[in-house]
């Protein structure tokens, strides 16, 4: 009798499917997790030719937060061909690493400043720039 009454459903419910799918989607509370994201934008800093996102940290794990995380920065437009920036991650006012990217030769190479910066995890060029992603520990 369930089966019978579940069959009915789905098939009451198939043709809608798609705008049912894209009303949930639209609520406020769907989002993307921030591990695939890297997290929302904390700072935005603009230059002649391209800009900087420094994005907050992101601790998410399984169940509640982790102890070490990562932090995204993203740098978009016509980023030099050698890129030396330094990053407040944590917007204290003081820098917490140093970053040097050689596009030419796609190398990447971190100078932690502060106690809670770990390694480089990721380095990569996108269609809109660069982006790295630093170990972090809270």
């Amino acid at each position: 009798m369930w089966a019978v009454l579940c069959l009915i459903i789905v098939l009451a419910l198939f043709p809608g499917l798609n705008a049912i799918s894209g009303s949930v989607a639209r609520l406020p509370f769907m989002k993307i997790n921030p591990n695939y994201t890297g997290g929302e934008v904390a700072r935005h800093i603009a230059s002649a030719n391209y800009s900087t996102d420094i994005r907050k940290p992101v601790f998410d794990g399984l169940i509640g937060e982790r102890r070490k995380g990562f932090v995204q920065v993203d740098w978009r437009g016509e980023i030099p061909e050698i890129l030396n920036d330094t990053i407040d991650y944590d917007l204290d006012g003081k820098p917490d690493f140093r970053i040097h990217i050689s596009k030419s030769q796609s190398k990447t190479e971190i100078e932690p400043v502060s106690s809670k910066v770990g390694k480089l995890l990721v380095t990569t060029p996108t269609s809109y720039g660069w982006v790295v992603r630093v170990e972090v520990v809270k």
